[in-house]
């Protein structure tokens, strides 16, 4: 039986002899006067009590309770206002044993400047105050990015900034790669592309039946029209949004609602939260919420969704929130969430049918990223978690991908760019850029030419946008990196560079990221072992490249250039002497002996490689 924790620093059994019994908050500090926990309660003796109770403590409240050396307590009208003013108290202080939700940033919103001849379509963040729709709010960055790609496949309505679009001369990448319409140069009318914004926002809206109606009903216009070019184009259309809405709707009628699930495993919780707007699923996100008390889940949930509908952020509290257990002082916390919605909240956790099949699906997901962290595989998921907070992050990155350029003064120069996943290396998606027409030893236009490949192809729909854009170089290749992906109108993506430090000895590393300039990691913290593990394994994949590259220009180049010698016939002259010193060695009549070689070739080569 674990026996209470002594404290001599703190005489427990004369303070709550006198303590009230009214609700309240209380609030714990150690010997040098820090916060140490916040806590709310109906009944402030009974819940203080309760942490001197002579057994039943877990571990972890015996390490809180033995460095209290006061208590404090701030009695209120209710419980719902204590549980308020808990959460006031724990966003000002951010003590150590309570559970601090690491989010600090407001719901993203997707912007369209309607009040303009051609409207744009953004990623907001803020207050929303300019003129123009707001269509919202996506639970992260990730989610908006998405949709604004879908946007562009299926609608080609613009992105690009005003000042970028007011000073084009002629189109730009996006109009060839048919993700926009190019109205910069007037290459759609002001009428036409209304009709492509209109058709959008009743995408946006989620009424995509009525957007499959209008493109069907154009189809058959174009096509009685005999406008086959245009038909196909609406054909496509409707193709691309009939596979968008079996991937988006979970429910075909409506709902809105917040769905959490918390799992936890050797000590390690994480809440998994789905969001269900108008029936259509805008996306989900996980958290890995740190907790010093071992809480059961029904504490650690009413503690999670107080900080998140209550914390620095304001956010939207739906009419129905879904959670996998039913929460700590639930009455509590059902009238604060009316109280701040001005509208009933249902607080369910026994659901069934399409709320059920939700559920479901965020514990299947939790438990999916739980097994994930605590793989072992290098700890690669564990990293990701550390590099979201060493840059800030809103979400956990999901997709990393960095650049490296090799060569040997300028020779076979080669760029490479290798992918992780929160599962380590994704070899699949490795690629290699051999770079031709720049100067030699040219870093900057290497990887100009590399990254300019890449992302075109990105924005062509031909692969997935990374999460953090890794460089391997200082603020010199961040620049080019960031003049790149601004010319293709990827904003959302964190650009990060790695300058090596003195010595070039690992953990000197000087780090810049785009928006904040330098950032200083830990040098044996998991975000830079993160960083320095897929820096090496560009600079790996690029230094085989380019010897592969270099050993076969000087094997074969020599070749290359004769007339009448091909692949083939290559093949057979290095397979048959073994080398191109050897063929060089090699007597015109010795080099006729070879298959397909006839008398006249082994002259003409030999004349060729004996050329002063």
């Amino acid at each position: 039986m674990t026996k209470a924790p002594v404290n001599s620093n703190f005489d427990h059994e004369s303070y709550l002899r006198s303590l009230t019994k009214q609700p309240g908050v209380y609030r714990m500090y150690d010997a040098e006067n820090n916060l140490l926990y916040v806590g709310k309660a109906r009944n402030l003796k009974n819940r203080v009590t309760s942490y001197f109770r002579a057994s039943g403590l877990s571990a972890k409240t015996m390490a809180l309770v033995s460095r209290i050396h006061r208590i404090q307590i701030t009695v209120t009208a209710s419980e719902m206002e204590a549980l308020l003013l808990e959460q006031s108290l724990i966003k000002q202080h951010r003590p150590p044993y309570n559970i601090v939700l690491r989010d600090d940033k407001s719901y993203p919103y997707i912007y369209l400047s309607t009040h303009q001849d051609y409207p744009r379509l953004s990623f907001h963040r803020g207050t929303r105050k300019k003129l123009g729709s707001y269509f919202g709010p996506y639970p992260s960055a990730t989610s908006v990015r998405d949709s604004l790609n879908i946007l562009q496949r299926l609608f080609q309505i613009r992105q690009c900034d005003d000042a970028f679009f007011k000073n084009r001369s002629r189109p730009c990448l996006q109009y060839q790669i048919k993700r926009c319409t190019a109205p910069c140069t007037q290459k759609i009318s002001v009428a036409d592309y209304r009709a492509d914004v209109q058709v959008a926002e009743l995408f946006l809206q989620g009424r995509n039946q009525a957007v499959l109606n209008h493109i069907r009903e154009a189809m058959q216009k174009a096509s009685d029209e005999l406008e086959f070019e245009r038909a196909a184009k609406y054909r496509d259309q409707n193709i691309q949004l009939q596979k968008i809405q079996e991937q988006q709707y979970v429910h075909a009628r409506s709902g809105d609602v917040d769905v959490f699930a918390v799992q936890t495993e050797s000590n390690v919780h994480c809440v998994q939260g789905m969001f269900v707007r108008g029936g259509r699923m805008l996306g989900n996100r996980t958290w890995f919420v740190r907790d010093q008390l071992a809480r059961e889940d029904a504490d650690l949930l009413s503690a999670f969704l107080s900080q998140y509908y209550f914390g620095s952020i304001e956010r939207e509290i739906p009419k129905v929130i879904v959670c996998n257990a039913k929460i700590a002082y639930y009455d509590a916390v059902k009238e604060a969430l009316e109280s701040k919605a001005e509208h009933k909240v249902e607080l369910l956790f026994n659901v069934r049918t399409q709320r059920a099949r939700w559920l479901t699906m965020a514990q299947e997901n939790a438990q999916n990223s739980l097994n994930t962290y605590l793989a072992e595989k290098r700890n690669v998921f564990a990293r990701f978690v550390a590099l979201q907070e060493l840059l800030q992050l809103e979400d956990v990155p999901a997709r990393l991908e960095c650049f490296d350029i090799s060569h040997t003064s300028g020779e076979a120069t080669v760029a490479s760019c290798v992918v992780f996943d929160t599962n380590g290396p994704l070899k699949s998606d490795y690629r290699r850029f051999n770079i031709e027409g720049i100067t030699a030893g040219d870093d900057y236009a290497a990887m100009t030419q590399a990254l300019t490949r890449r992302y075109a192809r990105l924005k062509a729909g031909e692969g997935k946008l990374p999460d953090v854009l890794i460089i391997d170089g200082g603020k010199g290749q961040l620049g080019v990196a960031r003049e790149v992906l601004e010319g293709f109108q990827i904003d959302n993506v964190v650009i990060l560079g790695v300058a090596k430090g003195e010595s070039r000895k690992p953990g000197l590393e000087t780090l810049f990221v785009v928006g904040q300039g330098e950032v200083v990691a830990p040098p044996n913290g998991a975000a830079l072992h993160l960083i320095q593990h897929i820096r090496d394994e560009a600079h790996r994949f690029a230094i085989t490249g380019h010897r592969q590259r270099r050993g076969k220009k000087r094997t074969r180049s020599e070749l290359e250039g004769i007339p009448g010698i091909g692949a083939g016939r290559r093949r057979e002259l290095l397979t048959y002497f073994g080398s191109i010193s050897a063929v060089k060695g090699a007597s015109k009549e010795e080099i006729s002996k070879v298959a397909g070689i006839s008398s006249k070739l082994a002259t003409e080569i030999y004349s060729r490689l004996h050329l002063e």
